[in-house]
């Protein structure tokens, strides 16, 4: 039995004939050396490593022990070859035999297979006609790993490209360097929920297939739009939009702002936005927002989100529940940040009782003077 258990070794005992590996004799012999040429020219004419079905099938421990078992048939590579090489697998077979004195002299094998190569219409040695079949073999591979290298990285693009859409690109990048990501606290953001008035009487008018349309249509401009502003989407449920600014980049009270102007847009795309199945009816658009502090991080391993956690977002949440159509209401502590900016038009609502809250003032943002702005 073999003695060495490295995985180099074991390689190599796929070309040493079953006599030798049953004996352990690492010194060969010409018998030896024989069939270790017919396991050559499974390789060369296959264009596959020794045993290539069959290791990746079995293992290469397996085999060993397969080609060692002296009980039944021999065991030996599979060699599918043209009809044309047939001659080569005859030759092959004849010199794996199971018994050393039946295999051909090296002599007698080098003048065959100079008869097979004439037969093939090969010019030259027989050195030659194999170099030849060799360096065809090993281009083919090199040729077939670069086409296999190319789509690897044009997938693995496809994945960080998705993963950067799915996530912010820090994080995204923390994650592809297989870094843990930990949770961060962020003091001040500006937190945006949007939602279309009457869905659910909407929805009931539509088929599902429609509703995703309808939903596609509008949130694709949705998309387009926020890229224009410094802000994150955090996700979509149904037909609530949730977008975020001031993270994971901080932006100083630019994020107050970033929101607003980002909210105006909306509320002027919103009418562009056609119900192809009910032309007649319009989207109509509520939306609030709320500054303050949260914590984000990433939730999952199989399929990560990055979420906010924290008061400010519920507060948010509810200025849009307890909005009005076409209107952005807004909460005192985002004002605060808007008048220090100097050009938005915010009017108070007046103290009104929200949910899980109980009084506050709260504020209709109307839009901005952009010849009044200061920066």
């Amino acid at each position: 039995m073999i003695s060495d258990e490295s995985q180099e070794f074991k390689q190599e005992c796929l070309w040493r004939a079953p006599e030798l590996l049953r004996s352990c004799n690492l010194v060969g012999s010409k018998e030896g050396d024989v069939y270790s040429f017919g396991i050559i020219l499974q390789e060369v004419f296959t264009a596959d490593a020794p045993f290539g079905i069959e290791t990746v099938t079995m293992g290469v421990e397996c085999v060993i022990e397969n080609i060692m078992d002296m009980e039944g048939q021999p065991f030996r590579p599979e060699f599918n070859v043209p009809e044309s090489l047939k001659p080569v697998k005859d030759l092959a077979i004849r010199c794996w035999s199971e018994l050393p004195h039946h295999r051909p002299l090296m002599a007698n094998v080098k003048r065959d297979i100079n008869e097979i190569a004439v037969q093939m219409g090969a010019n030259g040695s027989l050195m030659d006609s194999l170099l030849r079949r060799m360096e065809q073999y090993a281009n083919n591979l090199e040729k077939l790993v670069d086409e296999k290298t190319l789509e690897l990285k044009e997938e693995k693009k496809k994945t960080e490209d998705l993963l950067d859409q799915i996530l912010p690109r820090p994080v995204a990048n923390q994650l592809k360097l297989g870094q843990r990501v930990t949770p961060d606290a962020f003091e001040s953001v500006t937190v945006c929920f949007t939602d279309i008035c009457g869905f659910t009487v909407l929805s009931s008018k539509s088929s599902p297939m429609q509703v995703v349309d309808l939903l596609n249509d509008l949130y694709s401009c949705f998309d387009d739009i926020i890229e224009n502003y410094d802000v994150y989407k955090v996700e979509t449920i149904g037909d609530s939009y949730m977008v975020v600014s001031g993270l994971p980049v901080r932006n100083g009270n630019m994020h107050a702002p970033e929101i607003s102007r980002m909210s105006l847009n909306l509320l002027q795309a919103i009418d562009n936005v056609k119900i192809n199945h009910l032309p007649e009816e319009r989207l109509k658009l509520r939306i609030g927002l709320h500054s303050g502090p949260v914590c984000a991080g990433v939730v999952g391993i199989k399929m990560p989100r990055y979420c906010l956690f924290g008061d400010t977002v519920n507060t948010a949440s509810r200025m849009e529940s307890h909005g009005e159509e076409c209107k952005i209401h807004i909460s005192g502590e985002t004002k605060i940040i808007l008048d220090k900016h100097g050009s938005f038009t915010v009017t108070l609502r007046g103290n009104i009782n929200i949910k899980g809250k109980g009084k506050m003032d709260t504020y209709w943002l109307l839009g901005e003077d952009t010849k009044g702005d200061q920066f």
